[in-house]
């Protein structure tokens, strides 16, 4: 499934469990990738939401999925410098979200590109970040230690998805978890 906008990590026996529930709420299809699977839903919050109210009911299923990963905004991307235009692009889109507050990008790559190394890539976009804050007069800060947001980045091949949590969005949402 190439247009997909939810990443589910899977744990290693729970696949089979996960892949039932979750045919339920949305279209769902395997990765090329060990225990991830893709989703195409209409609503990716919502779709976290039913995620959640199903592990809440059935512990089974909470156990299966280790972490699910909304995008909030995708795009394809077919070079390393193309991915770093359209991710400082769409994330400058949020600057006001991130005005004066402590934030941090989390990036997680699954592909087959060496030229988008995890660390790089962090570090680009959050200073990326801090520059427009303070061109805008808002500067904001990194932080790893309780930030007020997450940037949360997930590439397969060559699409990625973005999403930006705060603080409170990742205490509600326990399968979040973009660190």
């Amino acid at each position: 499934m190439k247009d997909w906008n939810v990443v589910v990590r899977v744990y290693q026996y729970g696949f089979k469990r996960a892949l039932r529930v979750l045919e339920e709420l949305g279209q769902v299809a395997y990765s090329p990738y060990h225990n991830v699977l893709v989703m195409r839903v209409e609503d990716p919050i919502a779709t976290l939401d039913a995620i959640e109210r199903r592990a809440e009911e059935t512990p089974a299923f909470y156990d299966a999925i280790s972490r699910v990963s909304p995008a909030l905004r995708a795009f394809e991307f077919h070079s390393a410098e193309e991915f770093r235009e359209k991710a400082r692009a769409m994330l400058a889109e949020w600057l006001p979200r991130l005005a004066g507050r402590s934030f941090h990008v989390r990036f997680h790559r699954r592909g087959p590109r060496d030229d988008l190394a995890t660390p790089e890539i962090e570090r680009f976009l959050d200073d990326a970040l801090l520059d427009a804050l303070i061109q805008e007069g808002t500067p904001g800060s990194i932080s790893f230690s309780d930030p007020d947001a997450v940037i949360a980045i997930e590439t397969i091949d060559d699409r990625a998805g973005l999403a930006l949590w705060s603080r409170d969005d990742l205490a509600r949402h326990r399968l979040l978890r973009p660190d």
